[in-house]
């Protein structure tokens, strides 16, 4: 169904009410539970941990990710080191000034009792926001991409620099965010400066929509000379359905 009017990013009126005011993302990514306790861990997370962060004024929103059997299959590309992720966390702050308080609400939670044993990490990372662009037909502007309701989300992790602006002109992709890695404290982030992470927000299945992205990821990769380390759709958590989109 398409929806009706003009796009907010086309609309003076609608831009100068507020563009948001996210800067910084702390995105965690992680392997699949040792003892195969993913629901288990996802129950512990969304009900209790997640909705904790968002007492912190810094955090403006935040998005939990999985990867099923079929997200593996459908991947375009996984390097060596990339290829055991099948959880991702990401939280959106104001700024890095947020992070500081995020760790201190942190160590409260676990000596409250209250945290579980974290999923096996791969890499933790602190981005800066560098791109954002909505997809005409959803309407929405790029700032609240965060809030859709997507259907999924295909993750890109390269090295490098590039933009993503001609993703959304794939169908199923409703818009796109590119986050760029910031050199931090080595509490918060292993990951190095030089990373690009982009989320393309869906409104079609993931695993169909990672197909049809194929060929033109390919051609990204050619002629733009960024390095492929991971290209992958996954699926949001569904509460109560814990066991819905486990790996």
């Amino acid at each position: 169904m398409t929806l009706p009017g003009t796009p907010s990013d086309e609309v003076d009126g609608v831009l100068v009410a507020g563009r948001g005011d996210i800067g910084t993302l702390f995105v965690s990514m992680a392997r699949r539970h040792p003892q195969g306790r993913d629901a288990e861990y996802l129950r512990w997370h969304t009900l209790d941990h997640r909705p904790e962060q968002h007492r912190l004024a810094g955090v403006r929103a935040s998005m939990r990710l999985v990867s099923t059997p079929a997200c593996r299959a459908a991947r375009v590309h996984s390097d060596e080191h990339f290829d055991a992720i099948d959880h991702v966390m990401s939280y959106f702050f104001t700024d890095q000034s947020g992070l500081t308080p995020f760790l201190e609400l942190s160590s409260a939670l676990g000596g409250a009792g209250r945290k579980l044993p974290l999923l096996p990490p791969v890499q933790r990372g602190v981005y800066a926001v560098a791109q954002k662009v909505a997809a005409p037909r959803i309407k929405i502007g790029a700032d609240v991409l965060p809030w859709w309701p997507a259907h999924g989300v295909y993750l890109l992790l390269e090295n490098g620099t590039t933009s993503a602006a001609d993703l959304v002109d794939v169908d199923g992709v409703g818009g796109v965010w590119s986050v760029a890695s910031q050199d931090v404290d080595e509490r918060l982030a292993s990951a190095p400066a030089g990373q690009l992470l982009t989320y393309c927000f869906l409104d079609d299945d993931p695993v169909a929509t990672a197909e049809r992205l194929r060929p033109v990821l390919a051609a990204r990769w050619e002629h733009t000379g960024v390095e492929p380390l991971l290209a992958a759709p996954f699926h949001p958590v569904v509460p109560y359905q814990w066991d819905r989109y486990v790996p």
